[in-house]
C-alpha cells in the first residue's frame, strides 16, 4: 500500500510539474517599438501570382497593385503602413469567376498592423485592417469588410495575405441568391512584393521591445 501511494504522489507531482510548464508564460515580450526603413516613404505593391478572394466561389485576379505610406510607430498592435490605393485587376485583365468576371472596389484606407516580430527570420506577422471592398460579381453584388492576417518578410520583400475564415465578413449581398449570403465567411489570399516608390529598394520592418 506504502509503495502504491508513493508511486501515486510521483505520478501527481509529476503531472503538476508538466502543467507548470505548459501554463508558463513566453519569455519572448512583444514588439512595442517598430522600426521602418526609410520612414516615412511611400511605398508601391505588385501582386506575385494569383490573388484569390473567395466568398463560396473563388474570385482570381491575376494583376492587383497597391499604394500607401508607411513609417515607423510604436505600441502594440503597430500601425506601420497604411494602403491608400488598392486595385484588383484591370481593364485587359479583369479578375474572373464562375459567375462572371469580377469588378471590386476597395474603399480606402486599409491599414498594415503588426503584432509580432521573429528577429531570426525577419518576419513581421499581422494583418491588414480596416479592408472594405464593394465586389460585383456577374449580377451579384456584395461588400466585404474586416481584416486578413498576413506575413511581411524583410529579405524578400513579400506581404503575403492568407486570412482565415471569420476574419472578413459579407453584407448587402444582392441578386447573389444562396451562393454569396451574409453567412458567408470570405477569404483574401496572395502575395504582394512591396518596394520603395522613389526607389525601388525593399523596405524594412523590424519590431523591439526596449
Amino acid at each position: 500500500m506504502k509503495k502504491s501511494i508513493r508511486r501515486s504522489a510521483l505520478v501527481a507531482c509529476a503531472a503538476a510539474s508538466a502543467l507548470g510548464l505548459a501554463a508558463a508564460p513566453s519569455s519572448a515580450a512583444p514588439s512595442t517599438v517598430w522600426t521602418v526603413t526609410p520612414s516615412p516613404s511611400s511605398f508601391k505593391a505588385v501582386n506575385v501570382g494569383n490573388i484569390v478572394l473567395t466568398a463560396t466561389i473563388p474570385m482570381t485576379c491575376t494583376t492587383s497593385t497597391a499604394a500607401g505610406t508607411m513609417a515607423s510607430t510604436t505600441g502594440n498592435p503597430g500601425d506601420v503602413a497604411d494602403i491608400t490605393t488598392m486595385n484588383f485587376g484591370s481593364s485587359t485583365s479583369p479578375c474572373t469567376s464562375v459567375l462572371g468576371n469580377v469588378t471590386t472596389t476597395s474603399v480606402v484606407p486599409w491599414d498594415v498592423i503588426a503584432v509580432d516580430y521573429n528577429a531570426s527570420t525577419g518576419v513581421t506577422t499581422g494583418y491588414v485592417g480596416n479592408v472594405k471592398a464593394n465586389v460585383t460579381a456577374g449580377a451579384c453584388k456584395f461588400t466585404v469588410t474586416g481584416k486578413a492576417s498576413g506575413t511581411y518578410t524583410n529579405s524578400t520583400g513579400y506581404l503575403a495575405i492568407n486570412s482565415t475564415a471569420g476574419e472578413l465578413v459579407v453584407s448587402n449581398p444582392v441578386n447573389c441568391g444562396a451562393v454569396v449570403t451574409t453567412a458567408t465567411k470570405p477569404t483574401f489570399k496572395g502575395t504582394y512584393a512591396v518596394t520603395v516608390a522613389s526607389t525601388g529598394a525593399i523596405p524594412k520592418i523590424v519590431g523591439s521591445n526596449p
